[in-house]
């Protein structure tokens, strides 16, 4: 039985490319009800892509502010007025740092409350588990507006499909001020090509226990040759190893690989949230008491300087053979 007559999801995306966090976002919304709406600020096709994940209704906004690049409060206003427009009983968003903001925006404008990083609801939505505090642990919360307004944790949920078949496409021209435009994206740099660090199947990082910046160059050849990219903890930015792109953590990217082969890592509670999402882990240690060992799914205890070299000569074999 369906919890809610509708809920309505913010459709996160890129310059008008649907990001995963919004499968996330429509699968978890398929268990509260049959009958989910999605806003997609920004004059972009995506329905097709949204209907495969539960779609019904899109309601895609068209205004010059949003047809470009994100904007927080340009979004979140647009939000706000679609809510007061269709009154849904369930706003939901993953909990991307994105999609945190703009559900934020929507809800101080409506003075609405705002429950981020769900990974349980009740049926009747007022009962929340959500995580607090980087991961460390879960808080039991109630929420009794007649607007529930929440996130769902990301990477809490695997996405899948269901299709709805054509969802009904609704026109929705937002009345935003031309002073939102402060905070639109109004450019972009590329560091480098190639798969990122919080999409990356395999990753492999590198802590305080790599010892050197140079000695990282073990870790991108494996990297390199898994397909993969190179992450670090917390302690090697600190020491000014590694940039602060490549840190794995609560401050830095949550990662979600199908392996993150941690190596020197012990494995600090704030990393340990940034990589929890991974579906294996392989632990390259020399403290078997390591918290990141203690947790891995599997752990080679050896010098991670012979052990690396090891498996980058093995890959290199079974390759040539």
């Amino acid at each position: 039985m369906s919890s809610f007559t509708e809920v309505l999801v913010v459709g996160e995306h890129e310059r008008g490319t649907l990001v995963d966090a919004t499968l996330e976002a429509l699968t978890f919304a398929r268990s509260l009800s049959d009958e989910i709406a999605v806003l997609v600020c920004g004059d972009f096709d995506l329905a097709d892509r949204l209907a495969q994940f539960g779609a019904t209704t899109v309601h895609i906004a068209d205004h010059e502010l949003l047809n470009g690049d994100f904007g927080p409060e340009a979004w979140g206003e647009t939000l706000a007025q679609l809510i007061q427009t269709e009154e849904p009983e369930m706003v939901l968003a993953c909990g991307t740092s994105r999609g945190n903001e703009v559900m934020a925006q929507a809800a101080a404008r409506l003075d609405l409350p705002f429950v981020a990083n769900c990974i349980e609801l009740s049926e009747a939505g007022t009962e929340i588990t959500r995580v607090q505090w980087g991961g460390s642990l879960l808080e039991q919360t109630a929420l009794t507006a007649d607007i529930k307004m929440i996130s769902v944790s990301h990477h809490a949920v695997e996405p899948t499909e269901a299709d709805a078949g054509q969802p009904e496409q609704r026109s929705f021209k937002p009345d935003l001020a031309e002073d939102l435009a402060r905070t639109v994206v109004q450019g972009r740099e590329i560091a480098e090509a190639g798969v990122s660090l919080a999409t990356a199947a395999v990753v492999v990082g590198g802590g305080r226990g790599v010892g050197s910046p140079e000695a990282f160059a073990p870790l991108e050849e494996l990297a390199s040759l898994l397909g993969g990219r190179v992450g670090c903890s917390r302690a090697v930015t600190n020491n000014g190893w590694r940039p602060h792109s490549d840190q794995v953590g609560q401050t830095g990217t949550r990662i979600a690989p199908e392996i993150y082969i941690a190596t020197g890592i012990s494995g600090a509670i704030q990393h340990w949230v940034g990589a929890s999402a991974a579906k294996q882990i392989l632990a390259i240690n020399t403290d078997p008491d390591a918290n990141m060992v203690v947790k891995a799914d599997y752990a080679v205890i050896g010098d991670l300087h012979e052990v690396v070299p090891a498996i980058v000569d093995e890959i290199r074999s079974r390759q040539a053979d």
